[in-house]
């Protein structure tokens, strides 16, 4: 056993023992849980109020104490409660980053009902399916999310609320929608941790997106864990964390991804909230006001993917800016490249970095990997958190041995209750108690992870999950396309990018730029394929007509 794993072994056995801070006790289900933690998210939030009135948010020029952010999710709460909003119920959410965002979250779950995070990059049609497929009853959307599903709202008679309208006295804004209950407390909500608390939309290899439905407990469950994790991991490197603490910096973290994911709600929004962590928010990605953010809020640590963490690092001005207060890292949303572990220690050495693997359906938790082991291991994804087992399985369900390689499943407190209205999905994918998570891996001897491809067809670009159908039958709308496969390539900064493979009609012309302009008329721009393939042959197929992307994939890598 090597030295970090043994060291990391006493770290965990002492933080979950017998009274402890992170005591574990097992379940009649059989599952390992902390004993400790919340059970519901009211009770897991409501320990941001005793920070009072210490910075926790800096947006644009806007400044926001945690009193400032939990009196304005009250007054939002009081107002949905007027409504006739409560358990039971289900509230969309489908904006950008803004503040609104944040207090819209906490309100929701206070009242009980459960919220609707809504992907905002995606085309109208897409949040229009969530929001459907969820059967919320009221929406908040910042402008441009609204003007794109407003005839189906009104159609559906369903209330939205514009946060940050275009124009400020707009009736259907939110200054309006809690101008009545300023300063007022929501009712006490009859909560229960078994009660869903999250319905966030995920998508798959075919199909629309599923909701993946997670309760109270298994949020908070998750949001302890976060705390343990980063309790082991300051313990396994004290004297990296001693160096931190004599530069004087408060923590203060860049979010830089978006609330609609977990990477940004879970792992930076509610455990900055429960933490008394100050959070410099950003409505989308830039690598120069990321830069002056560093330099001017004095920022510690930055969230992000890798072609993110990329652009960070090869920006001809980080050199020039003051990032003495940058001390961590953490790679999300893709597999971590030697070309960015290298450019962190050059640009950083002696950084608190790491990263981890986690899935929507297992609300971020999975496995983790911080500080020198994330140097002493490099390409693994971390070992398994103390409530989270992992087993590598073969396609007949069968475990497998240390190194040897299969799909990853996962059964742990935080994972899912269900897929949404998806009886299908739910006997496919969770049987007993184990999600089958669709990624491939192996575990070491030692027991870290190693994620080695997707038994599935998606495709990760720059953190943002593609599902090649959808991109497929937008496609084969084309009169003059016979056959198209798409699927991931490699890609230096993104991970991967779209690449799509044509058979076309021989009796029939389609030029790229066409093909290129029907996809981006039809697709959210992420989705839009960048390399195009043109062959005059018949793709190959197996005995039951399923086309074999391996083979296509290599004929184009050329290997």
């Amino acid at each position: 056993m090597s030295q970090f794993k043994q060291e990391f072994a006493a770290v965990e056995a002492q933080l979950t023992a017998p009274g402890a801070p992170w005591e574990i006790v097992v379940g009649g289900d059989g599952l390992r849980r902390y004993k400790q933690a919340p059970s519901t998210l009211v009770e897991a939030l409501a320990v941001a109020r005793q920070h009072g009135d210490a910075e926790f948010l800096v947006y644009e020029g806007e400044r926001r104490s945690f009193a400032q952010l939990m009196a304005e999710a009250d007054a939002i709460a009081v107002a949905l409660q007027a409504r006739g909003i409560g358990p039971g119920d289900r509230v969309g959410l489908a904006m950008r980053n803004y503040p609104e965002w944040m207090t819209v979250y906490i309100a929701a779950v206070t009242t009980g009902a459960a919220i609707v995070p809504v992907n905002s990059w995606g085309r109208p049609a897409d949040v229009i399916h969530a929001l459907g497929d969820a059967g919320v009853r009221l929406v908040f959307c910042d402008q441009a999310r609204f003007d794109g599903i407003a005839d189906w709202l009104a159609e559906k008679g369903i209330d939205a609320v514009i946060a940050r309208p275009a124009q400020a006295d707009d009736a259907r804004g939110m200054a309006a929608f809690v101008a009545p209950f300023s300063g007022m407390a929501p009712q006490p909500a009859v909560i229960d941790g078994s009660d869903l608390a999250m319905i966030m939309y995920t998508s798959g290899t075919s199909g629309a997106p599923k909701g993946a439905a997670s309760t109270h407990s298994a949020i908070c469950q998750a949001l302890y864990n976060f705390e343990f994790a980063a309790a082991a991991a300051a313990m396994c490197n004290s004297e990296t964390i001693g160096a931190m603490l004599e530069r004087g910096y408060a923590p203060t973290s860049l979010l830089a991804v978006p609330l609609f994911h977990v990477s940004g709600c879970h792992a930076q929004f509610l455990t900055s909230l429960r933490g008394g962590r100050r959070i410099v928010m950003m409505y989308k990605w830039d690598v120069d006001q990321a830069l002056r953010y560093i330099e001017q809020e004095r920022v510690t640590a930055v969230a992000a993917a890798p072609s993110m963490v990329l652009d960070l690092l090869e920006s001809p001005a980080f050199d020039q800016t003051d990032t003495s207060s940058l001390f961590s890292i953490g790679i999300g949303g893709a597999a971590t490249p030697a070309r960015v572990s290298g450019l962190m220690e050059e640009k950083m050495p002696g950084n608190f970095s790491g990263t981890g693997w986690g899935m929507t359906e297992t609300n971020a938790q999975g496995t983790s990997l911080t500080g020198k082991a994330f140097a002493a291991k490099p390409g693994s994804a971390g070992l398994p958190h103390p409530i989270v087992e992992l087993k590598i399985c073969n396609e007949a369900g069968a475990a497998l041995d240390p190194g040897e390689t299969g799909e990853i499943w996962v059964r742990s407190p935080c994972n899912i209750r269900e897929y949404w209205q998806r009886p299908d999905a739910n006997a496919e994918e969770i049987r007993q108690g184990w999600l089958k998570t669709g990624d491939i891996g192996y575990l070491d001897e030692e027991g870290f992870l190693y994620l080695a491809d997707r038994a599935k067809d998606m495709i990760i670009r720059g953190g943002e999950n593609i599902y090649p159908a959808e991109i497929e039958n937008q496609l084969m709308t084309l009169p003059a396309i016979r056959e198209v496969a798409v699927i991931g390539l490699p890609h230096e900064r993104l991970g991967e990018e779209v690449g799509v493979i044509v058979h076309l009609d021989p009796a029939q012309t389609l030029t790229e730029e066409a093909l290129l302009e029907h996809a981006r008329s039809t697709l959210a721009a992420y989705k839009v394929p960048t390399r195009v393939f043109f062959t005059t042959q018949a793709f190959p197929r197996t005995a039951t007509n399923k086309v074999l992307k391996a083979q296509l994939k290599a004929a184009v890598l050329g290997n």
